[in-house]
């Protein structure tokens, strides 16, 4: 028996409650907190960087439910033997509240479903991925809890004193009652909540831009997945002897890759702008006919907070009284908008 001598981590009692007749699944209550943390953060990050107020939100109404259908799609798709195998049920693929999310089908369908928000409001889709990035790592490290009390997707057997007791009804591979595993919910939420903050720091350190930030967020989650997949004992699909979200991890890293040079080659010294070419407010070109011109207007240094102008909103002003503060950090006062200048 892998029984640890200093400590471990029980798991929780129960992963389901009632209110009344309702059933309240914690699984569900971290996919929910997880979307309103998201939305949080990219929320303040994108109005910082000169997007018009609320657009997040309108944006959110399209991204969230595709990117929930697609984390589901691809879930289903990448572990099919529980749906479609011998003894499977199809009819299984819908009770998404038993958990499994995939985090690819998420972010592709979800890029879709934002691409719709946001042409349908005039608005580039860099600088919205860029300003999502973090929130999307928070969001997902948040995720994890639901795995937690659902006693799911947890590592190999170990000895360290963090080991993860897992009761014998959610037990596989048919180890023995009180075997401790790997918590490999903990090793990715950290994960992710370490690659938050280095976005967020290689964002003002290397002034990142043009999507260069959500690409980057790319890099990091999968080499992060790469070694949590290698501990997890849970069934999947095996390519050439690994899992398949292993391959998956690697290819997409190296897409990411090239997109994070080939962008920054391409993008060097232009100016990022918010709004789509012709799709810009009318303040924009008010600013214009004032003598000035929409990169004094439409600009981004790469991390909003340190820029000296900010796309205006419809409605707003155009210009900002004063220079920037070269000492602004994380947080400042609001600016002539009233919008705190948060990155």
């Amino acid at each position: 028996m892998f029984l640890s001598p200093l400590a471990s981590i029980p798991s929780p009692s129960q992963a389901e409650w009632y209110l009344g007749p309702l059933p309240i699944r914690a699984y569900a209550l971290a996919i929910l907190l997880g979307i309103f943390a998201a939305w949080w953060i990219l929320d303040r990050r994108y109005t910082a960087k000169g997007g018009p107020q609320d657009a997040a939100l309108d944006v959110a109404f399209w991204m969230v439910p595709f990117g929930i259908v697609g984390a589901r799609i691809y879930h289903v798709l990448s572990s099919p033997d529980a749906y479609f195998g011998p003894d499977g049920d199809p009819v299984r693929a819908l009770y998404i509240w038993q958990g499994g999310l995939g985090i690819w089908g998420a972010v592709a369908l979800g890029a879709v479903g934002a691409w719709i928000g946001l042409r349908r409001k005039g608005l580039r889709m860099a600088p919205f991925a860029d300003a999502l990035a973090p929130g999307l790592l928070v969001a997902q490290a948040i995720g994890r809890l639901g795995n937690y009390f659902n006693q799911e997707l947890y590592g190999a057997p170990t000895t360290l004193p963090w080991g993860l007791e897992i009761d014998d009804a959610h037990l596989v591979g048919g180890y023995e009652s009180g075997t401790l595993f790997h918590p490999t919910f903990l090793y990715e939420m950290l994960w992710n909540l370490g690659a938050a903050a280095v976005l967020v720091w290689a964002q003002r350190r290397f002034r990142l831009r043009h999507g260069r930030v959500f690409w980057l967020y790319v890099m990091l989650y999968t080499a992060g997945r790469v070694w949590i997949e290698y501990l997890r004992i849970d069934d999947a699909e095996l390519v050439l002897g690994l899992r398949l979200n292993v391959w998956t991890s690697v290819l997409i890293f190296l897409v990411a890759l090239v997109a994070f040079v080939v962008v920054g080659r391409r993008t060097r010294d232009v100016p990022e702008s918010i709004w789509l070419p012709g799709q810009e407010p009318a303040v924009l070109e008010a600013a214009e006919a004032d003598g000035g011109t929409r990169d004094d207007v439409v600009t981004d240094g790469g991390t909003g907070d340190d820029a000296g102008t900010t796309a205006a909103g419809p409605g707003e002003s155009a210009h900002r009284d004063g220079p920037p503060d070269p000492g602004a950090d994380e947080t400042s006062p609001a600016d002539s908008q009233g919008r705190d200048r948060i990155s």
